[in-house]
C-alpha cells in the first residue's frame, strides 16, 4: 500500500506542468527506478505512460505542435505528411529523441527499414532507455527476418520496462522459433 501511495504522489508531482520534459527530465530516473519495483500491472502501467508523457513533452512550443499534427497524419495515413512534419520536428530541435522516434515509427509503417533503424539509433543515442525504439527496432529485425538482431533489441526492451507483454510474447515466440531450427 505504500508503495502504491509514493506512486500516486510521483505521479502527481511529474504530471503537473513539467519545469523540464522530454528524455531529459530528471524525474524519469525514478521513474524507471520504480518501473522496476512495481508487481501490479496496473501501476506498471501508470509509470509508463508517464515516462511516455515525459518522452513526448517538449518545452518548445512549435515543436509540441508539430509532434500532435505528426500524430493526426499517422493515425489517418497520411504517412508522408508525418515524414515531414516529424523531419521538422528534428530540424528545429535534433535532441528530441521522441521526434526521432516518431519518425522511425512512421518509416516502419511505410516499410522503409533502413530509415527506420537511422532513427532508432538516434533516438538511443538520445534515450538509451527508450523501450519504445528497442522494441520497434525488434520489429524491423523481425521483419527482415535477423531473428537473433530481433531477439536481442526485445530482451534489451524487457531490461529497461520488464512490463511489455507483447515484447515477452515475441521473445518466447522466437526462442521457440530458434529451437525448431536447432533441431
Amino acid at each position: 500500500m505504500r508503495r502504491v501511495l509514493q506512486l500516486m504522489a510521483l505521479v502527481l508531482v511529474c504530471g503537473s506542468a513539467p519545469s523540464w520534459s522530454d528524455q531529459n527530465n530528471p524525474e524519469l530516473d525514478e521513474l524507471f527506478r520504480l518501473l522496476h519495483e512495481v508487481t501490479s500491472p496496473a501501476e506498471a502501467s501508470v509509470l509508463t505512460r508517464q515516462i511516455w508523457q515525459n518522452w513526448y513533452q517538449s518545452d518548445n512550443k512549435e515543436v509540441e505542435a508539430l509532434m500532435r499534427q505528426g500524430e493526426i497524419s499517422m493515425r489517418t495515413g497520411k504517412l508522408e505528411q508525418a515524414v515531414e512534419i516529424y523531419s521538422r520536428v528534428i530540424d528545429i530541435d535534433p535532441g528530441f529523441a521522441e521526434g526521432w522516434n516518431r519518425r522511425a515509427t512512421v518509416y516502419y509503417m511505410m516499410g522503409r527499414y533502413q530509415s527506420s533503424t537511422a532513427d532508432v539509433v538516434e533516438t538511443l543515442k538520445l534515450e538509451p532507455r527508450h523501450f519504445g525504439a528497442l522494441s520497434g527496432q525488434g520489429m524491423i529485425y523481425t521483419q527482415l527476418r535477423k531473428i537473433d538482431l530481433a531477439l536481442e533489441y526485445y530482451e534489451r526492451a524487457l531490461e529497461v520496462n520488464p512490463h511489455m507483454t507483447g515484447v515477452r510474447i515475441s521473445i518466447e515466440a522466437i526462442r521457440k522459433y530458434l529451437q525448431k531450427e536447432v533441431i
